[in-house]
């Protein structure tokens, strides 16, 4: 299933999206990069069948953090499930992006003019070679569920050194998700 530009959207949408601010359950604490120390940047709201996957990762000085790998604490991507709401967002950082874009699934079989910005499910679109990753609780392989496009345009892109690929992965047993990028 692509995803494709569904137009702008509210900062506090329940449905698929890029930017805006993340929903979260209470007691949620904004992600800090663990290289740099700063807030992560809200990149995706992604509600699935698993419950709500919501991905970040380190803008603060783009290319100085290891953004692109899933385990180097520059990015993350959590599993929310049960009541939501709109998160606290840091006054300090670059923590979100500039405007809301809706994300529309769309056949992948059938023919659009709507820009595409990603895939649900599947299988991923490696650039660079596998780089599935483990999951943190039970050690297993992770289950691939969206590719993500840097963004239509400059104030909905997050920084994956152009031209690159986010991708999605959970542990739908553990309620674990990893998030990493390519170039």
């Amino acid at each position: 299933m692509l995803l494709v530009h569904g137009g702008k959207a509210v900062d506090d949408a329940p449905g698929l999206r890029t930017g805006g601010v993340p929903l979260v359950p209470e007691g949620f604490a904004w992600p800090n990069c663990r290289e740099c120390g700063g807030p992560m940047l809200f990149f995706a709201h992604l509600p699935l069948e698993a419950g709500v996957i919501a991905v970040f990762l380190c803008q603060n000085d783009p290319g100085m953090c290891d953004d692109w790998d899933a385990t180097a604490g520059a990015n993350r991507a959590f599993v929310f499930r049960g009541p939501l709401s709109p998160a606290a967002v840091p006054t300090e950082g670059e923590t979100l992006l500039g405007a809301v874009t809706a994300l529309r699934p769309h056949p992948a079989d059938t023919p659009t003019t709507e820009p595409v910005l990603g895939r649900l499910g599947g299988e991923p679109h490696w650039i660079q070679g596998d780089e599935t990753p483990g999951c943190p609780s039970c050690t297993g392989p992770m289950a691939f569920t969206a590719e993500l496009e840097e963004g239509a345009d400059f104030e909905t892109s997050a920084n994956f050194g152009g031209g690159g690929l986010g991708y999605v992965f959970h542990c739908r047993p553990c309620g674990e998700a990893a998030f990493l990028w390519q170039r």
